[in-house]
């Protein structure tokens, strides 16, 4: 195997950039980044980080930045359509005295900007509007080839282009596809100004079941001057098919509808949170909609010089907060497994995959658990939850299960105590 002295990366979104800083400064190499999109994105909306991925923040030297704009939030606070307090529990009260760390929750732009400030400060290049063709490895390495005709060459390639990876797609495992999960998600960010006063002392994740889906509201900055909400629930694929056309059609018509949807779902919740629900609803402006799709467990991650991290590889649902923080581990044991040297590629490669596909199927599955409160239910069934989530926080708090970890040991995991050769 030659040296590895140069890695071109594919994808500028979180987890291009952060591969790009670790190996940077881990491992010495020479990142190069390209991009599909002709400028930064300014897409998304809030992204929860929770344990374990705020350490591996850390150890970059980035969560002093990202905690600084945007908001702790590691209380779910659950309640019932009528607008009462079902319960309550601290989703870290376990793994933050583990780790040193809570659950962040900020909004994607902060947190891009942040990434970006760092990647100019290592001057660590980024490359606009490249739309990668064609993959060609040789004896002196792989070579990326881009529509506009140029290319680069380097010893190792990493595809962090997400869910819809181009790098899967044409070259790794072009066989493997997403596949909707059954949920979709609309979603927004609001200003607390012209909510109730109550809006701007909210904490936590506050969330309340309906027969249609689950819908929830969180600070995302500090102080709660801004408000990221969702409705998360069941919807079929468009008659017309699993398209782009097709969801671009149904996503029209869910915003269109929504706003009178939430409405009658929620309309007679009563007190503060009924007041908020309601303000939030009407003074949102914009909303965005998206299908949830994953990725299938067991897809190919490497072939050859190219390997696959992030959502690329193993997109999953939304539903355990685990997107950044999965993409963080991929990366910290992918560099710690190239310090280790003497090794090919290939061999490095499926060390990484032994040693990291347990722990993403777990999180894989328990996003995908998580998922099922979004699915619609009948009156009767929402009032038999509501009753079971109110009796089973009772019993959290009355014998102190968060002191055993229930639930929470996966947000503990620490990637750099697996052993690797």
């Amino acid at each position: 195997m030659n040296q590895i002295q140069k890695v071109i990366i594919v994808g500028a979104g979180p987890a291009g950039l952060l591969a790009a800083l670790q190996l940077s400064r881990d491992n010495n190499l020479s990142p190069v980044v390209y991009e599909v999109r002709s400028e930064p994105t300014t897409l998304g909306g809030a992204i929860g980080i929770p344990s374990n991925g705020l350490r591996l923040l850390h150890r970059l030297g980035l969560y002093d930045a990202l905690r600084a704009r945007g908001a702790e939030t590691s209380d779910l606070v659950l309640h019932a359509r009528k607008g009462d307090i079902l319960g309550r529990v601290d989703m870290t009260s376990w793994s933050k005295p583990k780790t040193g760390f809570g659950y962040l929750r900020i909004r994607r732009t902060e947190l891009m900007d942040e990434l970006y400030k760092a990647i100019e400060k290592a001057a660590i290049p980024i490359h606009y509007n490249k739309d990668i063709v064609r993959i060609e490895e040789h004896d002196q390495g792989v070579t990326a080839c881009f529509s506009d005709g140029t290319t680069d060459t380097a010893q190792l390639l990493l595809g962090c282009d997400g869910l819809h990876s181009a790098v899967r797609t044409i070259y790794v495992d072009p066989e493997f596809a997403p596949e909707y999960s059954g949920i979709s998600n609309i979603f927004s960010i609001v200003s607390t100004s012209g909510l109730p006063t109550s809006a701007e002392s909210l904490e936590g994740l506050n969330a309340t079941l309906t027969t249609d889906g689950l819908f929830a509201m969180t600070p995302c900055t500090t102080p709660c001057s801004m408000i990221y909400w969702f409705f998360s629930r069941e919807i079929a694929i468009p008659a017309s098919g699993d398209s782009r056309d097709g969801w671009e059609e149904r996503g029209k018509k869910e915003v269109e509808t929504l706003k009178d949807t939430l409405l009658n779902l929620i309309g007679d919740a009563e007190g503060n949170w009924g007041s908020i629900l309601r303000e939030v609803v009407r003074q949102t402006e914009v909303l965005k909609f998206y299908p949830v799709y994953r990725m299938p467990l067991g897809g190919r991650w490497s072939r050859g010089r190219c390997l696959i991290i992030g959502d690329a590889a193993h997109a999953m649902q939304p539903h355990a907060s685990q997107g950044v923080s999965m993409a963080l581990e991929d990366i910290a044991l992918l560099s710690k497994v190239l310090k280790s040297g003497g090794h090919s590629l290939q061999d490095t490669f499926r060390k990484y995959e032994e040693t990291r596909r347990p722990r993403v199927e777990e999180m894989h599955k328990s996003a995908e658990r998580n998922g099922s409160v979004r699915k619609k239910i009948g009156p009767w069934r929402l009032w038999l939850n509501e009753q079971g989530v109110a009796k089973g926080l009772w019993l959290y708090d009355l014998l102190n299960l968060g002191k055993l970890g229930l639930g929470q040991k996966p947000l503990a995991y620490d990637i750099n105590e697996e052993e690797t050769w």
